[in-house]
This record gives structure tokens, sequence and C-alpha cells, in this order.
């Protein structure tokens, strides 16, 4: 009888072990072949100092990683994050020139090999990319594709964003200073000669009411700022929230006229970022901001 037992023990062990090695090499098999349950990368980085939102998105399927409005104090960041996921940076994106702080798009260029890529007539002195109204940036199964938002600067965009693992339908949208989570981006920073502060702000209602409003209540919404930033006035500390949520409860959207809106935009606006001319043109060039004194 005890002798049938261990028979049956060492049977039974025999066939847990060859299970174990079925399984194993199942998993070894799936490594090797196609990676079909691998989604879309995502994460939101903040620099609190500048209260600025970048982005590091892409497919780890097709291993094609986007950064979006970089800065330069985070560059290192973004490179030791893709490392970490073992998939290059192919391309940096910028929905408009900043104003308030250095661009880390030169830096990270140069540093990756990735092309760069800008609103068309973004008036840039470096190599890169224009993109136009609806031009998609092509990141394998992840796909962004350019929405024209000018108000806060004369070239801005959104960016629709679609992970193709999930659907076919865009599941965010990266809004930079078009619409921010409470509040509206200013009109006055990139005003100029051909472009007042008051034409800015009615190029601003346009962009939100026919283009960004347009889009579903469910639609994630990342702009490239949040509170403590001077690019709005009442922005929240959250640096997230939706479409719908923005429809319903944004201060900056309760306005039923483009007079109003814009009679409110132009309003107890905040003082400009401190070497904001500096810093434009820094990010213009591509080259450092030169040390002040």
């Amino acid at each position: 009888m005890l002798r049938s037992e261990r028979r049956g023990l060492h049977g039974l062990t025999e066939a847990f072990r060859n299970l174990i090695g079925r399984i194993e090499n199942l998993l070894w098999l799936n490594a090797r072949g196609p990676r079909s349950l691998v989604v879309m990368f995502f994460r939101q980085l903040l620099n609190d100092d500048t209260a600025c939102a970048s982005y590091l998105l892409g497919c780890k399927t097709k291993q094609r990683f986007a950064v979006v409005d970089p800065h330069v104090d985070l560059v290192d960041e973004y490179i030791a994050l893709a490392g970490t996921q073992g998939i290059p940076i192919v391309a940096v994106l910028e929905t408009h020139v900043q104003a308030d702080h250095v661009s880390g798009l030169p830096v990270l260029v140069e540093r990756t090999g990735a092309t760069a890529y800008l609103p068309a007539g973004a008036g840039v002195e470096f190599e890169h990319i224009p993109l136009g109204d609806g031009a998609v940036v092509d990141l394998g199964n992840t796909k962004l594709r350019a929405i024209a938002t000018p108000g806060h600067a004369p070239a801005h965009h959104a960016y629709l964003v679609t992970d193709l693992t999930r659907g076919e339908e865009p599941w965010m949208v990266l809004t930079g200073d078009a619409l921010l989570v409470g509040d509206a981006g200013r009109p006055d920073l990139h005003a100029g000669d051909a472009d007042s502060a008051e034409s800015m702000a009615r190029s601003l209602y346009r962009s939100l009411t026919e283009r960004l409003l347009s889009l579903p209540d469910h639609l994630l919404l990342y702009p490239a700022h949040y509170s403590g930033s001077v690019c709005g006035r009442g922005l929240s500390a959250n640096p997230a929230s939706t479409i719908g949520f923005e429809r319903s409860h944004s201060p900056a959207l309760r306005f039923d006229s483009e007079e109003a809106f814009v009679e409110a935009l132009l309003q107890d606006l905040p003082p400009a970022p401190e070497r904001q001319p500096e810093i434009v043109a820094a990010n213009r060039s591509g080259r450092p901001l030169v040390p002040s004194g």
C-alpha cells in the first residue's frame, strides 16, 4: 500500500513538472512572438517650479516613443524613463513656442536623434517638420493628430491621441495652453503688431468652441500648465480633466457669446513671465537661454 502511494505521488510530481515545463515554454514562445497584449505607454511629468506639464507616450509594441512639450530641466528624466522601457524617443513635439520656460526640444533631439515637430508657422529657426491642421504623427499603434487651436499663440496645436490597441476612437487630447483645467490660455503673451491681444482672444474663442468643445465629453484632457503658471488665471492644481467636465464647470467656458468671452479674457491678466522675450527668442532659435547678469 505504501509503495503504491509513493508511486502515485511520484507520478503526480512528474506530471506537475511536465505541466510547469509546458507553461514555461509557452511563456518563452509568447515572449519571442508578437506582443499583442502590449498597450500604449503614457506618463505625465510635472515641473512645479514653472507649473509645466509634459508627456512621454507611445507604442510599446512598435517601440516608438514621443515627448510633448518637453521642459529643459526634465530632459534626463524623459530619457531615463524611456530607457526603463527599453524604447527610443523618436519624436519630440511642441504644442506651441513656449513663453514661460526654455524648451527641452533641442537638447532631446541632439541626445536621442529624434525628429522635431511644431505647428506650421511657428517661426522657429532650427530643423523640424511643420505640422498642418489634421497632420498625424505615427508612433505605431499610438497616433497623434494635430488640431489647429490658435489663440494663446498664433501657431498652436492640440494633439488628439489614439491608442489602436484599445480602439479606433481617440482616448485623450493634449491641449497645450488653449484649454487649461479651469481656464483658457491668456491671449497676450504672443500678441504683436500683426495679432493684437483682442484678435488672439477671438481666435481662441473659435478654437475652443469649434474645435476642442466639439470633441466627446469622455475624452481625457491634459494641458501644458496647471496652478502656479502665469499662462492662465484660475488654473486648477489638478493637471488633468475631461472635455465634459471642463464644458460643465470651467469659468472660462461659461460665456454665451464671443464678445463676453473676449472681454473677460482680457481682464486682470497676470504679469508676463520673467524674461519672456528672451525665453521666446531662445525657443525660436533652439539655443540655450543666456544667463542674466
